[in-house]
């Protein structure tokens, strides 16, 4: 295992970060209130977790957080103080954030890579999903499926957070794979540790 100075490392991230930015705007399927599916945007912020750890992807996952919020919509969505606060916690800040927890398993391999990323995803979804159980309950105007939906929060909000989050997953897991294969991306995304 090798040892990056901070400066490479922020270097690194900093690039790594304003391509999942850039990834985020390329959205293949919109859905109404900021659902989408993304051409891999999550993948360069599990990167960077997998290449220099948790904390490293924990801090870049928190400023990809934000860019998500000046990004969406939340703010014209007319929303009480308590709900925008609420909303851009659980929506935005926490279920960003856990992306930067992929490289869990960075140091068993592709395939512990690999699993980071898909468990870094889901953990995104569960927060999606808990975020529409606990905030959006008693929101009827914020329905996207119909109103036949009013009335059961936890199946809209499987299906609701379920339509996108499943196929960006899939396209960050299937991407993955394809560049984990290529030797001088392996090579070159081994795990490092930060010089403090």
């Amino acid at each position: 295992m090798k040892q990056e100075k901070p400066v490479r490392a922020l270097c690194e991230s900093a690039i790594l970060l304003a391509l999942g930015i850039v990834l985020s705007y390329v959205k293949l399927f919109q859905l109404p209130f900021d659902g989408a599916i993304t051409l891999a945007s999550m993948l360069p912020i599990c990167l960077i977790s997998i290449r220099f750890g948790i904390k490293w992807g924990l801090g870049a996952a928190f400023c990809y957080s934000w860019s998500q919020i000046l990004q969406g919509g939340v703010f014209s969505w007319g929303l009480t103080p308590t709900m925008l606060i609420a909303s851009l916690l659980l929506d935005y800040i926490v279920a960003f954030s856990v992306l930067g927890l992929a490289g869990a398993f960075r140091r068993r391999g592709v395939w512990g890579k690999i699993g980071g990323i898909t468990l870094a995803c889901f953990l995104r979804f569960v927060v999606h999903f808990l975020a529409g159980i606990i905030l959006w309950a008693n929101f009827e105007e914020f329905v996207a499926f119909g109103t036949s939906w009013v009335g059961h929060p936890v199946l809209y909000s499987i299906c609701y957070n379920g339509v996108y989050m499943l196929p960006d997953t899939a396209i960050c897991v299937a991407i993955a794979a394809l560049i984990f294969k290529i030797p001088q991306i392996n090579k070159m995304m081994a795990s490092v540790e930060v010089k403090k």
